[in-house]
């Protein structure tokens, strides 16, 4: 008889347990869901907002006009949309602003080299830079190879050569992760880097790093419009029509359109918009320690 009670008594416990979580489970998902709705409704309403005829300036906050000739440095056909598209169709509109492009290796990885260097300046196209402003390099030590170690001293006199023929004003290339944790895009900003350190880098000539985010916020689009506003000092948004031109110039890298980069082009905060860092010699000196820690 007590057995049985003690029996009836745990099996109430344990409906009542049950009953516990699943309410406060489904308190949980309500309140999530709710909390996400909200969300995406106040990322959807301050995109709309940004573009009001009243507030154009919150499209490239704080990115001095001043810089009338800018440098892009990238590593390989397609960077150029599939990560700085909003950064580069933005200064392309600006009165009075040159925008060139130094691209250090045509793609040749698969041994399309040919066809990327074409599908590159067909996106150049679209992207409104003109063919002399963009330059192929084509080395034997800088081949489009994951596994094969880009020597910074090679990158850096190329840029260096570069910024002084063209009389650059800004550079504008990857960060420490490379967007993309890609080695050729982290060496690029080491090559960068010790042009400002090492003094060679002119004082007239200013760095900008395009931010490396989690994955999350990578493949967030518009819903990562607050947090880039809160986080970054320089950015560039797009309005959707001027998104969809970054997609067009996308497009032209034909060769490249896998199924895992179509989901990219839909997805990517990089297709919309663009955060910048300014980096003079403490920030970079200070990345180097966090590089030796």
């Amino acid at each position: 008889m007590n057995v049985t009670v003690q029996e009836s008594q745990l099996e109430t416990i344990y409906v009542n347990a049950l009953l516990y979580v699943e309410t406060w489970l489904s308190d949980a998902l309500e309140h999530l869901l709710i909390t996400t709705l909200v969300y995406v409704i106040v990322c959807l309403c301050l995109y709309r907002w940004i573009f009001r005829p009243l507030v154009p300036v919150l499209r490239s906050a704080h990115f001095p006009a001043r810089h009338r000739r800018i440098l892009f440095v990238l590593a390989h056909p397609d960077d150029e949309c599939m990560f700085f598209g909003p950064t580069i169709l933005s200064l392309c509109q600006r009165d009075n602003c040159q925008v060139f492009l130094l691209c250090l290796s045509i793609g040749d990885h698969e041994q399309q080299g040919r066809v990327r260097r074409e599908e590159l300046f067909r996106s150049c196209q679209v992207l409104k830079i003109p063919p002399e402003n963009v330059t192929i390099m084509n080395l034997t030590e800088l081949p489009d190879d994951p596994n094969v170690e880009w020597k910074v001293p090679t990158i850096a006199r190329l840029i260096e050569q570069t910024i002084e023929a063209l009389d650059i004003e800004a550079l504008i290339t990857f960060d420490r992760d490379g967007v993309s944790q890609h080695p050729n895009h982290i060496a690029i900003f080491y090559a960068a880097s010790s042009l400002c350190l090492t003094g060679i880098m002119p004082n007239s000539c200013k760095f900008y790093a395009l931010e490396s985010t989690n994955l999350l916020r990578k493949y967030m689009l518009v819903l990562d419009l607050p947090i880039t506003l809160l986080l970054s000092r320089h950015w560039f948004v797009l309005p959707w029509h001027e998104r969809k031109i970054v997609v067009r110039a996308m497009l032209e890298h034909k060769s490249r359109l896998v199924w895992f980069r179509k989901l990219y082009i839909l997805l990517s905060r990089y297709m919309l918009m663009n955060s910048l860092r300014e980096l003079n010699v403490s920030d970079l000196e200070l990345e180097m320690q966090l590089d030796d820690s």
